[in-house]
């Protein structure tokens, strides 16, 4: 991911076009997008900053709520696959692949063995 082009530019974009400049030009004078000039006037009008929005960002955990039910139903049936565990949180409203589930459990160690007689 790019990072946000200076406020300065931003500045120098959003002056030109309030000056009366039509936003084509003064994205071809300072070597930008159009949509970006158009944008920052936008923003500009809106808000009166021209400096840019949070990029990114972290996703909450969505089994992160329900680590108790998954804990116990682990310690309950330790032979309990990775499928029927989704299953039977879809059966609670939580629709997740078996890969969202397998990576919440390795994170958080509630880790299981289908076979628990070998060592």
């Amino acid at each position: 991911m790019t990072r946000p082009l200076s406020n300065d530019l931003r500045e120098r974009v959003v002056r030109a076009v309030e000056a009366g400049e039509s936003c084509r030009s003064v994205a071809a004078r300072f070597g930008v997008a159009v949509s970006s000039a158009v944008k920052w006037s936008q923003r500009y009008r809106a808000s009166g900053s021209v400096a840019p929005g949070k990029m990114g960002g972290h996703r909450k955990r969505v089994l992160e709520p329900h680590r108790a039910f998954i804990a116990e139903r682990i310690s309950q049936t330790p032979h309990l696959s990775l499928h029927k565990l989704k299953e039977e949180l879809a059966a609670r409203g939580v629709k997740v692949s078996h890969d969202t589930v397998w990576r919440f459990l390795r994170r958080e160690g509630l880790r299981f063995k289908k076979n628990t007689v070998r060592p």
